[in-house]
This record gives C-alpha cells, structure tokens and sequence, in this order.
C-alpha cells in the first residue's frame, strides 16, 4: 500500500477540487502578506476571487530564479522570522543564493512527501540507509535525512564524499538503501571495482538518486554496476527541496505530490498551456507551503505530463524523465541539444564509461561541441589507432542521431573530475557576450 492513500489514491475529481481550494487559498494567502506578489497581481489584472477553476490558474504571472534572487534574502518570505524555524539555500555559485525559508508545517509536509518518496522506492523501517547527500544548507541531506527518521530506518549520515570511507562503511554497516546524486552513485561504484569490493555482493537493495538530470540508459548503468533497484527523486530548493516528484515500482514517470504541487506544461517562449503528453517548460504553484509559497514558479525543466491510473494504485499525475533544461540547451549547427541526449547516445557505445564533459567553443561564427568522454581501459590502452576509430564511431552515432557533426576526444580514464555532487557536464569557454 501507499504511505498515504488518502491523497495518493484519491480520484482525480476530488484531488481537483482539493487542489482548487488549495490554490485559491494560497493566491489569497500571498497577495496579503508578499508584496512582490501583490504587484504582480495588480499588474497582471488578477485578484484572489478571480481564481473559480484551476484553468484559471494561466492568468497568473509566473515567478521565476531572478525574482527570489532580487527578492534575496526574505523578501518572498510570507511569515514573520519568528515563525521560520529552518533556512536552507542553493550554493549560489551563479549569484545570490536561493533561500529557502519554513515553518514548522512546511516542514512537516517536506518531510511527508519525502516519506512517500521512500515508500515508493520500496523503503521499509527495518532498512539501514546510507545518506549521501551532503548536509547543510543543500536541501538534499536534511531532506532525505528526515525521510528515514520518520520511517524509524537506521540512518547513517554519511553525507557526500571520502568515497572509500562510504564503501567501507556501506560494507561494515549493512546499508541496504543508498542515498545520493546518480553521478556520485557511478564514482563510488567506480571505485570499489578499483578495491576489488562486488557492491553486488552487499546487501545494498536500492538507491535513491536525484538532484541533477540522470537519463534511462545511467540508470540502467548504476543498476548494473551495484546490483540495486535505482529509484528517482525530483525537486528543487525553490519549492522546498526533494520531494516533488517520485518513482514507483511501475518506473514509467514520476508520480506528482499534487495535494502539495499543483503542475503545468507550458510552452518556454510564449507560455501558452500546453495538454497533456505534450512536451514543453514545467511549472509548480505551491498549494499549502506557509513560509515561502512559490506561483507558477518556472523550473526551466523540459517535461511532459500524463494522467492514468498507475499500476501501483496511484491516481497522481505523472510527469516524465527531464528531458533538458531551457538553461542547458546549446544551439549547434541550428539545432537545439540538450546534454541529455549526448548522454543517451555515448552509454549506446560500449568503448567508453560513463563519464564525460561538453566543451562550447567559438569557431568563426559558429559555436563548436566538443564531446570529452572516457574511453574504457583496456580501450584506450589499445593506442591512437584505436581511439581513432572510436572517436569516428561516436561521431558517427551522433551525427546520425542528431543531425550533428561534433568533435569528440575519447580521453583517458579518470580524466574527468569525479562528482560527489552534482555533475559539472558542460563547460562554456565562449565569451560571454558573444553566448
């Protein structure tokens, strides 16, 4: 059974007129005590009452990154600091942080969302997991932390790095659940073939992965390499962290938190709503968040929804595998490519690993990809003539693929950085004003 069939199993009807009341409940709640959403409305024309169907939902503005960063650091924040009893940000590398402010409730039903992720993946209180999310203001080692607390799991806090250290406690502890991004699950499985340790052997059953966009293909190479089922979580920390979104055993989409998130598809350049099973920009509108209540926020994710009855018995929406970001996509040779789709077609070719780097250049006029990816050992020692044919062969897929000609550098192994977080898989090195 589900954590919380109440709302999971709930007929679409009804889950409807709860998000409704829900939604209009939080316009409400928002135009009165944030300014910044009280302008928004009075200058788009929209007031609360004005919401009567949840396809009123297209008349409000949409709030986007910039909005929090200009708003930095509580200016979105709807409570008094007396009533916040958590902060938690984004790193910031790319300016101001996101923060991420909650009340005592908001935290209650993050980490309710979070359970149901768990339960989801198969989670049950006699599992010891891992955590290797790193801790702190990141919201991914607190979230999934509370997760297996309220479940009663053994947790062991390992949060990210000292990957030998993980693989020694993975093996003395009995972890059965892994907890990290997917490209830090791929470097600790790296490295225990490099000490001889068969993760397969453990009694590690599951892992549950997210924080950066991971497609079908890495799944199936992490399931392989570790022996585990690998699940999925979805969220962001400008709508509360992990949580959003989850697999279930079914593994077709991930089921949408929709008594907490109420979701759209739109189209990225005219906003337009877009049906169902149409790909386009996704959109969140927080339905019972207090502290800092997100509208129509945009997530830059290139998605699709469907709505059908799952094998698994829940009625919640589904959302599909991020297909890319509007913010990640490169334009070459006049077509769109998403970092995700090079990834697909490289784990198709079973002379190299899964690790590798995008690099943009200026060519001329022209923007130039270059594909660094790591051949396999006993590949790559094989010498120039070999690594010569590979490089024509990965060419060849992608440009048979896409319609695209790329450079590709079949490089040597552990040429790449290992992520203990988040992936770094594009490198920009065009000048900024000619991006």
């Amino acid at each position: 059974m589900p954590w919380n069939d109440e709302y999971e199993c709930m007929p679409a009807k009804k889950l409807q007129q709860f998000q409704l009341e829900k939604l209009r409940e939080t316009v409400a709640w928002v135009s009165k005590k944030v300014p910044f959403y009280k302008k928004k409305f009075k200058e788009a024309g929209i007031k609360p009452e004005d919401i009567k169907t949840l396809e009123d939902t297209a008349k409000l503005p949409y709030t986007e990154k910039t909005d929090l960063r200009d708003e930095y650091p509580f200016g979105l924040c709807a409570v008094p600091m007396k009533e916040v009893v958590r902060i938690h940000a984004s790193s910031g590398t790319t300016g101001k942080p996101i923060t991420g402010p909650y009340t005592e409730d908001d935290l209650a039903q993050w980490t309710e969302c979070m359970v149901r992720n768990f339960w989801s993946a198969g989670v049950r209180p006699d599992d010891i997991v891992q955590n290797a999310y790193g801790y702190g203001l990141f919201t991914g080692g607190l979230g999934f932390h509370q997760a297996a607390t309220k479940l009663r799991c053994a947790v062991v806090p390992t949060s990210s790095g000292l990957t030998e250290r993980q693989i020694t406690l993975m093996k003395d502890f009995g972890a059965t659940v892994l907890c990290s991004t997917p490209s830090y699950a791929l470097t600790i499985a790296e490295r225990a073939a490099e000490l001889k340790t068969d993760l397969r052997k453990l009694p590690l059953r599951v892992g549950i992965f997210g924080a950066e966009p991971w497609t079908s293909q890495m799944r199936e190479e992490i399931e392989e390499r570790m022996g585990i089922k690998a699940m999925e979580a979805y969220g962001l920390t400008e709508l509360g962290g992990p949580g959003i979104a989850f697999d279930c055993e079914a593994q077709d989409g991930l089921h949408i938190n929709e008594d907490h998130f109420l979701a759209e598809i739109v189209d990225p350049q005219t906003f337009e709503p877009l049906p169902l099973g149409e790909k386009g920009e996704l959109l969140f509108t927080s339905l019972q968040r207090r502290a800092m209540p997100m509208i129509r926020y945009r997530t830059k994710d290139i998605t699709s929804l469907t709505r059908e009855k799952c094998a698994c018995g829940r009625t919640f929406v589904k959302m599909g595998k991020v297909f890319g970001r509007t913010d990640d996509m490169l334009i070459i040779s006049g077509v769109n490519v998403f970092p995700s789709q090079i990834e697909s077609l490289l784990l198709e070719i079973p002379e190299v690993e899964p690790q590798y780097r995008l690099v943009v250049r200026k060519k001329g006029y022209l923007d130039q990809l270059i594909v660094q990816v790591e051949g396999k050992k006993e590949v790559y020692e094989l010498g120039s003539e070999k690594r010569f044919e590979i490089e024509g062969k990965i060419n060849a897929h992608i440009r048979g693929n896409m319609g695209i000609s790329v450079e590709v550098n079949l490089v040597e192994p552990k040429f790449i950085a290992r992520s203990e977080g988040k992936a770094l898989r594009v490198v920009d090195e065009r000048p900024k004003q000619l991006r």
